[in-house]
């Protein structure tokens, strides 16, 4: 087996070159942007670890993880337009750079461009993999527009969070070793359990995530440190604040929502400290992380090729960007 690190050598090598043509350039000169900004390749890189604990990494396996990396890009341009966020990885967003109207055109040539990887696909599977795909696609989208729907909704409960979450960031995840796993030839109940997995992982993950938005450091995190608290977003640390704060906590950040103070995101987070939701985010991150480990535990490979998925697991939940 090899480690993350070796196969997301092997995939960036494989994966770094100009995806879109050269015409016109105010079009795909935008689409390939975002891929020159890079990222982990996480999701990529674990289609072909699930691969490769089964078979050999193939051909296939390749075509598979460059769709799955053009559909996220896709979603995350899409995704920086609907927050308005000014930074990607420590730059400029594709709508801040290139326009919101060029930006909406990168991500749906993006989309194509990841259905044309698949079109490479010569697997007795295919039908299977295509279906997941688009299955997936469709989740992530419809977990997008739940988050949009919660930014005007008065409350939101954790269950409706972590639903939301699911589709709008795990299930790419859990696909991505599901789509592997297919392409190496795993039964039904091991592709099963990799899902779970990367479902768990992926929640996990999100947690992080907004911890880090709040209370991370912005050289380290590249994106707008408090983004979140300034868009409104009603993220895991938010809905345990207003679940445990007491009167007068919920007067001041119900004030606080509707503000566009200067002093805004230090407040909610004095408040957040105070309620200690660090603590509780740490405890709730943990919670998933074991589920992800059970379900790793009881996928039926030796232990000794499941141990860089635990790696890659520990890694993604110790991060600070």
């Amino acid at each position: 087996m090899h480690s993350f690190v070796e196969l997301s050598a092997e995939f960036e090598t494989y994966f770094n070159k100009r995806h879109f043509p050269v015409h016109p350039a105010t079009l795909y000169d935008a689409a390939q942007y975002i891929l020159k900004i890079g990222g982990k390749r996480v999701r990529p890189v674990s289609v072909l670890m699930a691969n490769e604990l089964f078979a050999e990494i193939t051909t296939d396996a390749y075509s598979v993880a460059a769709a799955i990396e053009l559909f996220h890009n896709f979603s995350l341009i899409h995704d920086d337009i609907m927050d308005k966020a000014p930074l990607r990885r420590g730059m400029e967003t594709v709508h801040a750079k290139f326009g919101d109207s060029t930006a909406l055109l990168a991500g749906d040539v993006m989309l194509v461009a990841a259905y044309e990887q698949l079109n490479n696909i010569n697997h007795s599977k295919l039908h299977d993999i295509l279906k997941l795909f688009s299955k997936t696609a469709k989740e992530v989208c419809e977990g997008q527009q739940m988050d949009m729907d919660f930014e005007k909704q008065e409350s939101v409960s954790l269950e409706e969070y972590l639903n939301m979450i699911t589709f709008k960031t795990s299930v790419l995840l859990a696909a991505s070793l599901q789509l592997g796993a297919i392409i190496g030839g795993a039964g039904e109940g091991n592709q099963k359990h990799l899902y779970e997995f990367g479902k768990n992982v992926g929640i996990a993950f999100q947690i992080q995530d907004d911890y880090l938005d709040a209370f991370g450091d912005p050289e380290k995190f590249g994106k707008q440190v408090g983004g979140d608290i300034l868009a409104n977003k009603k993220t895991f640390l938010m809905i345990h604040a207003l679940s445990v704060a007491n009167a007068q906590q919920k007067e001041e950040l119900d004030l606080l929502l509707q503000s566009n103070n200067d002093d805004k995101v230090s407040s909610v987070m004095k408040i957040y400290a105070d309620c200690k939701v660090p603590e509780w985010a740490t405890t709730l991150k943990e919670k998933y992380f074991n589920n992800a480990m059970k379900h790793l535990e009881e996928l039926a490979v030796l232990n000794s090729r499941k141990a860089e998925l635990e790696k890659l697991a520990r890694y993604l939940l110790q991060r600070e960007s």
